[in-house]
Parts: structure tokens; C-alpha cells; sequence
């Protein structure tokens, strides 16, 4: 038919897919085209069925949502796609509408608020909540890390001292201090233990 809104779900967890099918399934006009548990089985899968919409998860085994999200993107550009995680970090919202998802949705929302998402993207339209928008607009009002205090945060997360983190990445305990100062002021936070826990919270550094 082609009024049907055909759906790919990404999701790791088997029984978060099972479910999303089942009540997708029971919404007239949507099908369901296929199922991935990772990253790369999403790109193969969206290469396969070129699905109207795609709903994915951020955290994924073999490749994250948001580099699945750039790779189907790259790929083909049109794609319609929806995050739909448990994650609202700032960070995490701002990366996965950088890689070019249409909608960020959180798992909580119950089904009219997913199918009314579906349709809009299907549309052409972007469907971010407004818990959610707000969030973006921090993240992106907010300084930015450079790539050398991002990697002195990841390291203050895993619980590293200064002299660790210099020999880590070959600078001096000196240079250490002045990017933890720098990105204590970005962040608002008054030491290193907030820094890691406002890191966490807000979806900049991931706990493998």
C-alpha cells in the first residue's frame, strides 16, 4: 500500500524491539519492515528495506546510534530518522541532531506521542518535545570543549590524576591544570568530582 508508513526499530534489547512491533503493528497505515540489534545491522538493514522511518536507540553494540545515524545519512541523505532512547543528556540530543535525526523521542512516551512523532517525520517535519528542545538550546548556547579537554575529561571520569592524565597524553602536569581549570569554567562546575558527574549526566563522556 503505499499510504503505509514502513518502519525500521534499532534497539539492542530483544524484548524493546518485540514490544515496539507489536504496538506499531496494531496502528493502521504503519508496518513494520525489519528489526536491528546494533549499529551496522541498521545500516544493512536500512540499505535492504529504505524503510519511510527509522527508530533508534543511542546505545547500540558495534556502532552507536549517532554514528549509524551519519552513516544512513551519508548515504542517503532523505532518511527520516527518530531517536528513541532513554538517554536526554544535552550532549546526547545535540550529537544525534547533529548526525541528522529528524526527532528525539524518550522511552516514557506513551503511543500517541510516538505514532503523532512517526507522522510528522514522515512528513518532512522534525518532532523534538519541548522538555527536550529546551536542552538542545542549552547545549548549543552553552562553550564548547575543545578535543583536548574532552580527553582530560574522559580521563578525569575514569578517575585519573593530574600527572596520570599528562602521561597519558604526553603534555605536562602544568598544561593538565590550565585545560581542567578551562573546562571547569565551561561547565560550570566548581571541581573535578562535578566535572566527572555533570560529564555523565549530561551525555558528554559514556561509561563503557
Amino acid at each position: 500500500m503505499a499510504d503505509t508508513i514502513n518502519i525500521l526499530i534499532v534497539d539492542d534489547h530483544h524484548i524493546v524491539r518485540q514490544g515496539l512491533a507489536a504496538l506499531l503493528k496494531t496502528v493502521p497505515g504503519f508496518a513494520v519492515a525489519a528489526e536491528a540489534s546494533d549499529g551496522e545491522q541498521a545500516v544493512d538493514l536500512y540499505r535492504k528495506h529504505r524503510p519511510d522511518v527509522t527508530l533508534m536507540d543511542l546505545r547500540l553494540p558495534k556502532m552507536n546510534g549517532v554514528e549509524a545515524i551519519e552513516r544512513i545519512r551519508k548515504e542517503f541523505p532523505a532518511a527520516r530518522i527518530i531517536v528513541l532512547t532513554t538517554f536526554d543528556g544535552d550532549e546526547d540530543i545535540y550529537r544525534a541532531m547533529q548526525a541528522g535525526a529528524k526527532g528525539y523521542l524518550l522511552k516514557g512516551m506513551d503511543l500517541n506521542e510516538l505514532t503523532e512523532a512517526v507522522r510528522i517525520v514522515h512528513a518532512g517535519k522534525s518532532r523534538i518535545p519541548s522538555r527536550v528542545a529546551e536542552k538542545l538550546a542549552e547545549r548549543m548556547s552553552g562553550a564548547t570543549l575543545t578535543a583536548r579537554e574532552l580527553e582530560v575529561l574522559r580521563l578525569i571520569v575514569a578517575g585519573k590524576s593530574n600527572k596520570d592524565i599528562g602521561s597519558a597524553l604526553f603534555i605536562s602536569e602544568a598544561t593538565v591544570k590550565t585545560h581542567v581549570n578551562s573546562l571547569l569554567s565551561k561547565m560550570g562546575v566548581e571541581d573535578r568530582t562535578q566535572a566527572a558527574t555533570t560529564a555523565l549526566q549530561r551525555g558528554i563522556v559514556h561509561l563503557d
